[in-house]
Parts: C-alpha cells; structure tokens; sequence
C-alpha cells in the first residue's frame, strides 16, 4: 500500500513538473527555425541569414538548419522544429515532392510552414510559397540569348549546351522550359548536350569538361544557376575556350555580377533571396499574431542583368 502511494505522488510530480515545463515554454520568446536546402551555396547562405536577420528584428529568437540538400536530414530538422517548440518555419525545400511529408508534418502539430524560392507541390503542404517567377526570367534570358547569338545567316548551326539543376526541384524544370519556350523557335539553335549539375560549382565544372571532349566545337552554355555558370566558366577556362563560348546563368549571385561586368559571363537572371526571405519572416510574424489568409503563391519579379545593363548595379567587393 505504501509503494502504490509513492508511486501516485511520483506520478503527480511528473504531472505538474510537465505542466510547469510547458507554461514556462508558452510564456517564453517565440521562436522562428529556418530549414535551408543547403549551406554550400553563397546564394542560399543569403537567404538564410536575411530570414534569420529579419525574424530576429521582429522579436524571435532563430535557428538555421543546414538540410545539405538531403530529404532525410530536412526530415531530421522538421522533427527538431516541431520537438523544440518552434512556432514558425521558413522553408527552402529539398526537393518539390520529397519535401512535402516534412512540410505537412509541421502543418499538421500546428507550426505555419512559408516556402523561400524553391516550391513543395502541394498546397496543403505549405502556409505560403514566395516564389521567383522563375520561367518569365528564363524567358527573358532565352531572348537575350538568340540576340546575342544568332547571326544573318540564319541556316548556320548555332552549338550550345545546357546545364541543370537538382531534377528534383522545380525551379530547374520552370527556368528550362521559360529558356526553351523562346529558343527552340529558332531552327539552327542546336543544343548538343543537356546534363545535370545538381546547381553545384564543381559538379557543373566537371561535366562541361567532359561534354566537351565529345562536343568540342560549342557557341554557349545556358546554366541553371550561377554557381554553375562560375563552374562552366572554370572548364571553359581550363578548355582555352573562355572568349569564344558565351556562358548564361541565373540568380544573380555577387560573383557572376561581377564577372558579367568584367565581361566574362554574358548574363544572368536576378532574383532577390533579400525579397523572399523578408517577406517569409514577415508573414511568419503575421500568423503568430492571427493573421491566417495568405496566398497560396507569391511571385517574385526576376531582372535580366547583361554586360550593358551591369552598369545599373552597384559592384560588390570581390573575395
């Protein structure tokens, strides 16, 4: 009889120590997790940190989690949000449909999920997606690119490659199709080869080299982000073909704007990391204060940048 009291007292100890623990959590500072794709990219680091920035000007304490472009360690991460009491995450996806059961996870214990940049496809996966509106820059690139390119005589072959991005994302697919949606009309554009580079500098290095063995004979490379064109860059570069091949990239990230002005790489597609970011923190702030009616999608205007309108954009410092 004495130890079936003793073990009710221990129970109701527990009881209230939990109940305590949990007041105390509801009483204490929110806080905002920000689960990125990946850390290895400059332009991502960007992201990340302006979320991180912005969340913390609103009142929030943040965390940034690096996912290293793996489904299952974001799922790790989504796991840790939820357990730790997160009450918002800032979502940059892994992958558009391997991201979502990560994504629903948080809906679903009550956490508002906002996408930056890339998507989920799902739209109860995601509180709200904020979005380059990456095909019309593409658009706008593959006109840039036939202009740049395309000569009076319009039956000479005209060689180029493309470089891709993560096959899983769908930023890849939208930026290839707006760029093919204006270059495909032209009949003597030829591209000889199509290959992913998972948006990686070194990977895109290592496959332009070896398209180039086989394709040595290229007017442009069109690359799905600028990490890649940089890497094209380097394998042309290396080639002895860096002033005869245009290369085209997408993001605007501090080194190729600086290239495009030294007159190296030929364009690229701005987006605003700065502009998704804020505005994904913002909104968080918004729904843990009530708000609830937001856009499933937010298009965010993406500017083409080339070696003339290079002028319009002050230079960063280089490394």
């Amino acid at each position: 009889m004495i130890m079936k009291n003793r073990y009710f007292w221990v129970l109701i100890l527990l009881l209230l120590a939990g109940s305590c623990t949990n007041k105390s959590d509801a009483n204490g500072p929110k806080k905002v997790a920000v689960i990125v794709s990946t850390l290895n990219n400059p332009w991502f680091v960007v992201l990340a940190e302006t979320a991180a920035a912005e969340a913390r000007a609103l009142g929030y304490e943040t965390k940034i989690f690096d996912s290293q472009n793996n489904t299952a360690l974001e799922s790790d991460h989504f796991e840790n949000a939820i357990v730790s009491g997160f009450n918002a995450i800032l979502l940059n996806p892994t992958d558009s449909d391997g991201s979502i059961v990560n994504a629903r996870k948080a809906i679903e214990a009550g956490i508002p999920v906002f996408c930056m940049d890339r998507e989920v496809n799902s739209p109860q996966a995601a509180t709200c997606q904020i979005l380059s509106d990456n095909y019309s820059g593409c658009v706008a690139i593959g006109k840039y690119f036939v202009q740049t390119l395309r000569t009076k005589a319009t039956n000479v072959p005209i060689n180029y490659v493309e470089i891709l991005g993560l096959v899983g994302d769908n930023n890849t697919w939208n930026r290839s199709k707006g760029f093919h949606s204006v270059v495909d009309h032209y009949k003597n554009f030829k591209m000889v080869a199509q290959q992913s580079a998972d948006f990686d500098r070194n990977k895109a290095m290592e496959v332009l080299e070896s398209i180039l063995q086989a394709h040595p004979d290229i007017d442009a490379v069109f690359c799905g982000n600028d990490a890649m064109a940089m890497g094209a860059y380097q394998a042309l570069v290396a080639a002895g073909k860096a002033n005869e091949v245009g290369v085209f990239g997408f993001d605007g990230a501090d080194d190729v704007m600086n290239s495009i002005r030294d007159g190296k790489i030929k364009a690229t597609g701005l987006q605003s990391p700065q502009t998704m970011a804020k505005t994904a923190a913002q909104f968080a702030d918004e729904y843990i204060k009530g708000k609830r009616d937001f856009a499933k999608k937010i298009p965010v205007a993406v500017e083409l940048v080339d070696q003339t309108t290079i002028r319009d954009y002050p230079a960063t410092k280089k490394s």
